[in-house]
């Protein structure tokens, strides 16, 4: 559930975006400065920002359930009830800071946030030194709580500043590393703990490592032909800076090298038998689709749809390549039991 909810606050904050409902909500926490919520002069564009911030909450709660229902599955009962503790005195001295920072004529959310996130940080801290079973769920579960939080945290700087297009494409980024945090979440929840050991050969890792890389190159210039297209989130909202339609070139280069190079790895993992065949080919199927909608909202003058589509399925397809990474190795061979003999030989085990 989590793992859906991070994907599909992308596809809503890309409404926001593409409705041009970006400051349809002028304040932050409030939607206006004397509404927590969006009032009827706002209209539609009120509704739409209020409504991806509402989400936000839900993708919290979610967070929140999760670890703990992690700590209970180790037997962490004790550093359960710590994290409540933290998260207690987070809230409380979160709302302190807020009244000084107000007080101060600064933006108190920002205040807030931050101790909210740093008391997120000395949790995890916290749990992660007693704690021994599964401690890679656990770091993976407070990562998704203090990136929920800090994800609030840039998307109030977002309305403040204007969105301005570096932050805003920021929060998008970090959306996507949260949907990454997510499906490696899944991953780990499901294998055996312990050591890992090496399922594919070296050249095919550092193949995969390279395909990744090109992935998030391709991200990166994605974000940035965005950040100076058209869908800039509002309408008084002016991009100026890089030239769009070059950028648009530029995105295209890694994003073909990734297809021809997830083309290699699929050959090699049918031809190997590796355990990352499936997951490369349901990544090669996405990126394809993702070059074919990149290519029409291109000729198409970018429709909002289709751009819509196009931010979702990069957060699909960071995610699938995750588990690709992940798939290079398995877990290890559990140590063989001592072999117990009779008589004298087994007294000797015993005795040793």
């Amino acid at each position: 559930m989590s793992f859906a909810a991070e994907v599909v606050i992308i596809g809503t904050g890309g409404a926001v975006r593409l409705t041009g409902s970006g400051l349809g909500c002028s304040e932050w926490p409030l939607c206006t400065p004397e509404s927590l919520f969006p009032t009827e002069e706002l209209g539609i564009h009120g509704v739409i920002e209020f409504g991806n911030r509402t989400l936000t909450g839900v993708v919290g709660v979610l967070a929140l359930a999760v670890l703990a229902l992690t700590l209970l599955h180790v037997g962490a009962r004790r550093e359960l009830r710590r994290t409540a503790w933290f998260a207690a005195g987070g809230i409380a001295g979160g709302a302190v800071a807020y009244l000084i920072a107000d007080a101060l004529g600064a933006p108190g959310f920002v205040a807030f946030a931050a101790v909210a996130l740093l008391s997120v940080i000395a949790a995890a801290v916290a749990a992660l030194r007693t704690i021994v079973d599964r401690r890679d769920l656990v770091l993976l579960a407070f990562v998704v709580v203090g990136g929920v939080v800090a994800q609030a945290l840039v998307g109030g700087i977002t309305v403040l500043t204007g969105l301005n297009p570096f932050i805003v494409g920021f929060h998008y980024v970090s959306s996507v590393v949260l949907v990454m945090v997510t499906s490696a979440y899944l991953v780990r929840a499901y294998e055996r703990p312990g050591p890992r050991e090496w399922a594919v050969p070296a050249w095919f890792a550092t193949l995969t490592y390279a395909t990744a890389a090109a992935l998030a190159l391709t991200l990166a210039f994605g974000v940035l032909t965005t950040a100076n297209g058209p869908h800039s989130g509002d309408a008084d909202v002016i991009r100026t800076g890089f030239d769009a339609s070059v950028l648009a070139h530029v995105h295209a280069i890694p994003g073909y090298v990734l297809a021809a190079l997830l083309a290699v790895l699929v050959g090699a993992g049918a031809i190997l038998r590796l355990p990352t065949l499936r997951w490369s080919l349901a990544l090669l199927v996405t990126v394809v689709v993702q070059v074919a909608v990149g290519v029409y909202q291109a000729r198409e003058a970018l429709p909002p749809l289709a751009v819509g589509i196009h931010m979702v399925l990069a957060a699909l397809t960071a995610a699938a390549m995750t588990v690709v990474v992940l798939r290079l190795k398995r877990p290890g061979s559990p140590a063989p039991e001592p072999e117990v003999r009779s008589g004298l030989g087994a007294t000797a085990v015993a005795a040793g």
